[in-house]
């Protein structure tokens, strides 16, 4: 089984809920998952983990949140090369773009992307949502 790094942001604690959803679907399927800030993660981390779910809520004009996940997640782009990764977050207005955006980033970055559209849940997940977030993090732990 693989051990899947969850790094995560979240301001109102919908992004929160689905990261811990998919920390229960990785451990269903006996993996382990860790539940990390971004302050707390590097690249020298990464090498620790099969694969690595990054969650962030869409914040102002559809972005990343910019204190924490953004530079983290800046810094990891030249090492994201052949990584396995997932993308996941939470918003509350606009279209899903800065999914879309996160992704192309990852693309552009040589990561071996687990769904070239990530997990987006509108608002608060709901209990479809949430057996959504359980299902990528069994499917995390198998990959």
């Amino acid at each position: 089984m693989n051990e899947v790094a969850i790094v995560y942001w979240s301001g109102t604690g919908n992004t929160e809920k689905m990261a811990f959803c998919i920390a229960e679907g990785v451990r269903e399927t006996g993996g382990q998952a860790e539940m990390i800030a971004p302050a707390e993660f590097s690249a020298s981390r990464m090498r620790d983990f099969g694969a690595v779910a990054f969650g962030c809520p869409a914040m102002g004009a559809e972005e990343l949140e910019e204190g924490e996940m953004e530079p983290m997640f800046s810094q990891l782009e030249g090492d994201l090369g052949g990584k396995k990764i997932a993308l996941f977050g939470s918003y509350g207005w606009g279209d899903g773009q800065w999914m879309r955006d996160w992704c192309a980033r990852c693309g552009a970055a040589g990561a071996d992307l687990y769904d070239e559209a990530g997990l987006t849940v509108n608002e608060t997940p709901n209990d479809e949502a949430q057996e959504a977030c359980r299902e990528l993090g069994r499917r995390l732990a198998a990959w």
